[in-house]
């Protein structure tokens, strides 16, 4: 094939020193600079971005396209993968730095025969720390080249905590600070990023449940792997935009895995997932599974968590006096909901959710609690809102 074989994908906004580190990586690798381009979304005016473009004019093939749109950070990939000629993909954070041979060991080992598959790289140094970041040491390059020479010569092993635990729900670990993906596909399949996610988290959850669901194998390699440097973050306006946008994927893909990644976390869901397919097993008479209705009687808006669908896609469990046309069923079981808060007159837990281990009740109730316009858990208390078959 003529066209070049990579095109490395970065989003970029008030990140200099970490995205001077990351280009200069990219300036030593050992793969033909003809083979390869940079293809950065820049989303700001930035005098000092340009020049530092400028200082790899005569190592790098740096393509911007800029605008001075909000920070979205799925926006930013999306500008800079349309105008991608390479066959494959390299989505990378500008928070990244790559050993030298990076892009000829993940062509030699994973794209070479043509493969069609969602490659993760391991993030060295990465950590998901419940801590703020306020202040961050920038070393020169030569720090982290020793670095990446050291790791390597040993090699990376499972240095990434992603590799430690089994891949049952293949996207959730599909995070993009370091990740490939065929251009063909992207294009074939539309999988650019939803710009309905604002802030830190999700989007690349949902990028990757829908590489899933075209078929697209993710795998997680153990030789492509990146130095993660650190950068200031805020934990509390992380998680606030992380919920909004979990309940955004809870909405547009609703199902036990994502419920389950919404409440307890995309490592979690992974260990959780199969028992939990068993409980549901033992609780629930074959062929069924739970569902969540809304629905209106009047001016109440009333949230049912506990309800059943039946294997010929009918709803059971419901009062009688719940109407059939302002029903609206998710197959969920109420884990984590796609509501804003204080969003229904009254939540109702029906007798199934009785049946449900400890942790999960517990889950259940919580989400019932944030989203009912009462305010006292008591208020919602299992046995007093309970309706029997």
């Amino acid at each position: 094939m003529d066209a070049m074989k990579f095109s490395i994908v970065i989003p970029y906004k008030d990140r200099l020193a970490n995205m001077s580190l990351a280009l200069e990586s990219l300036s030593h690798q050992t793969l033909p600079t003809d083979d390869f381009e940079v293809v950065v979304g820049v989303m700001e005016n930035s005098p000092q971005y340009a020049e530092l473009c400028r200082k790899f004019e005569n190592r790098l093939n740096i393509v911007s396209v800029v605008t001075a749109k909000k920070w979205q950070l799925g926006l930013a990939r999306n500008m800079a993968m349309r105008l991608s000629s390479g066959q494959i993909i390299v989505l990378l954070d500008a928070d990244m730095v790559l050993p030298d041979q990076f892009l000829v060991r993940l062509w030699n080992e994973h794209y070479s025969n043509g493969e069609n598959q969602c490659v993760v790289g391991q993030m060295i140094d990465y950590s998901n720390n419940d801590t703020d970041v306020t202040v961050v040491d920038h070393h020169p390059y030569s720090h982290y080249k020793d670095r990446l020479e050291e790791v390597q010569a040993k090699g990376p092993g499972e240095s990434d905590p992603r590799l430690q635990f089994d891949h049952i729900i293949p996207w959730a670990y599909a995070w993009t600070a370091l990740i490939a993906l065929p251009r063909e596909s992207v294009e074939r399949d539309d999988l650019t990023f939803d710009l309905n996610f604002w802030g830190y988290g999700v989007e690349d959850l949902e990028w990757a449940h829908r590489i899933s669901a075209a078929g697209i194998p993710i795998v997680m390699s153990r030789s492509a792997f990146g130095i993660h440097l650190p950068h200031v973050r805020s934990l509390a306006a992380n998680k606030k935009t992380e919920a909004v946008n979990y309940r955004y994927f809870v909405k547009k893909w609703p199902s036990i895995e994502v419920e389950l990644a919404a409440c307890f976390g995309d490592f979690e869901a992974n260990q959780l997932i199969n028992p939990l397919r068993q409980e549901l097993d033992h609780v629930l008479e074959i062929g069924k599974s739970f569902a969540t209705v809304c629905a209106s009687r009047g001016e109440v808006r009333t949230l049912y968590l506990g309800a059943l669908i039946s294997a010929d896609g009918s709803l059971e469990g419901l009062p009688e006096a719940v109407p059939n046309e302002t029903r609206e069923a998710y197959p969920l079981i109420g884990l984590a909901l796609p509501f804003g808060d204080k969003s229904f007159q009254e939540v109702v837990t029906l007798a199934p959710v009785r049946g449900l281990s400890l942790k999960y009740r517990k889950a259940v109730q919580s989400e019932a609690i944030r989203v009912s316009e009462k305010t006292h858990a008591t208020e919602l208390n299992f046995a007093a809102h309970t309706h029997s078959f």
